[in-house]
């Protein structure tokens, strides 16, 4: 919703009894100010929580090796045996499983 939406909403609503112009700019300013801080609280708990998430995630990828043991997003527990551009072979009992690097969702341990 643009400034001059809000403008426009603003127009129409009626003035109060006894009422001073100073009196509707601090009104409609208390109106646009609330806006703006939901807007900011809005992106405090949602946008940013989300994006630093999505930049674990891409650190963990990068930081993928032969040898850790990860866990996938289906649950599937095993050793990365190798690390490709954009698939990853894991070792799983006595089976080699082959995933694309971003079902990794976490490490368990480091290779040595």
């Amino acid at each position: 919703m643009g400034i001059s939406a809000i403008h426009s909403l603003l127009a129409l609503a009626p003035p109060a009894p006894n009422s001073s112009p100073e009196d509707a700019k601090r009104a409609m300013l208390m109106q646009v100010g609330m806006i703006v801080f939901m807007l900011v609280i809005f992106w405090v708990l949602l946008i940013r929580p989300q994006q630093k998430k999505a930049r674990e995630q891409s650190d963990l990828l990068k930081s993928l090796k032969s040898g850790d043991k990860v866990v996938t997003s289906s649950g599937i527990i095993g050793v990365v045996t190798s690390v490709r551009e954009d698939a990853v072979t894991v070792r799983s009992a006595d089976t080699k499983l082959e995933f694309q690097k971003g079902s990794i969702s976490q490490i368990l341990e480091r290779a040595a």
